[in-house]
């Protein structure tokens, strides 16, 4: 290879090619570009410690000569020579464990309940830590997520590890966001595929003609706080979910105030509250040993019952795959159009929205309206007894 093939006349002439840029080489990486302003600058071609093609720039021209160019040149060599990596590689941020990511992260969601947040730390704790607690957030992989989440799926939790993989995406979000990694492997799962999934199926309801002999099933069973929660739900045609929840202070003498951070649509939903429905809520006030929920978790007063209480409670009775608590919503729904109440009124008691309500409301709309229909309801629900609690 020719080297010192440039003279100082040459970079004193040289021209850019028709306002292009143009290079003069001299040998060894070194060359002068005549950049398409006129302006001219010495650079150096080389290859990196990786064998990456790289590029130096030693300086302007004239300010530096052709001498001195090469000179910067050959010191430029001679590291290369001795491994040196002209362009370090930036230092790696210091990363955090994935337990201690998950720590940090759901302790700055004030914005969730307390409920939901229980949830998504325990699915974790459980599905994913085992594996991946212990590894750096930097050094998780979207193929070492997978190796942690496939159990799940194997085990036909279909719905339950998308919620998994979704929780641990938005904890590797925040690490991404704070500098502990530099990408979030879990989004670029996608859950359609990677995942199976089960037909879907509507929630188990009966029929208007099997409700009472379920009732008078029911009535064999002692008056423990499952039964008396499926009792309160059918009353109200609220979700499992908000009804497990249920706190003394959102109960409002014969009105039930559910803040909007607790429904499905995030708006307050009020429920009116029937003759059985009071009672019912005496005999737990009974029993609430002094617990902020209405149907408190057997074991610790300071979370709710289990989400699947209710639903045991009705397969030990012999109704798996024929009753569900979220039934109760059908149930009520069939019974006042066959009883033809108002299908807005009906709607907006199941808190829906765009059905027959149109549009947004107010959690106070067709209230006395209401109260009738699920006193009705109630009558007619409980009508061998004067009470829900016989």
């Amino acid at each position: 290879m020719a080297i010192n093939t440039l003279t100082d006349n040459d970079c004193r002439k040289a021209l850019s090619n028709n306002g292009k840029l143009r290079k003069l080489f001299d040998g060894h990486g070194l060359f002068l570009a005549v950049l398409p302003s006129g302006g001219k600058v010495w650079r150096v071609a080389y290859r990196n410690t990786d064998g990456k093609q790289q590029t130096a720039v030693i300086g302007p021209y004239p300010l530096i000569g052709l001498k001195e160019a090469r000179d910067r040149r050959d010191a430029i060599r001679l590291k290369l020579l001795d491994g040196e990596d002209l362009k370090p590689k930036p230092k790696v941020k210091p990363s955090i464990t994935f337990d201690v990511a998950i720590a940090e992260y759901w302790a700055g969601r004030t914005d969730i309940s307390e409920g939901y947040k229980a949830n998504a730390l325990r699915g974790l704790a459980m599905h994913l830590s085992p594996k991946l607690g212990g590894m750096l957030l930097r050094d998780i992989t979207r193929d070492s997520l997978m190796d942690a989440l496939r159990p799940m799926d194997a085990a036909g939790l279909s719905v339950y590890v998308r919620r998994v993989r979704m929780w641990a995406s938005q904890v590797l979000d925040w690490g991404v966001q704070h500098g502990h990694c530099d990408e979030n492997p879990a989004s670029s799962i996608n859950a359609k595929v990677a995942f199976s999934r089960k037909p879907r199926e509507g929630f188990a309801a009966l029929a208007i003609s099997e409700v009472h002999p379920f009732l008078e099933r029911l009535a064999l069973e002692d008056e423990i706080q499952s039964v008396l929660a499926c009792k309160l739900l059918a009353l109200t045609w609220t979700r499992t979910d908000e009804l497990r929840r249920m706190t003394w202070a959102e109960v409002e003498g014969d009105i039930w105030r559910i803040p909007g951070k607790r429904m499905k649509k995030n708006r307050e939903h009020l429920v009116p509250l029937s003759t059985q429905a009071q009672a019912l809520l005496k005999e737990m006030k009974l029993r609430s040993r002094g617990s902020a929920y209405v149907f408190p978790n057997d074991r610790t007063g300071n979370r709710p019952m289990s989400e699947n209480s209710i639903l045991y409670l009705i397969h030990r009775i012999g109704y798996k795959g024929r009753m569900t608590g979220h039934g109760w919503r059908k149930v009520g729904s069939t019974w006042a159009n066959e009883h033809e109440f108002n299908t807005d009124h009906i709607e907006m008691q199941l808190a829906h929205k765009d059905g027959g309500v149109r549009g947004v409301y107010n959690s106070a709309e067709y209230l006395k309206q209401r109260r009738a229909m699920l006193q009705a309801f109630a009558d007619w629900l409980f009508k061998h007894s004067s009470t829900c609690l016989a």
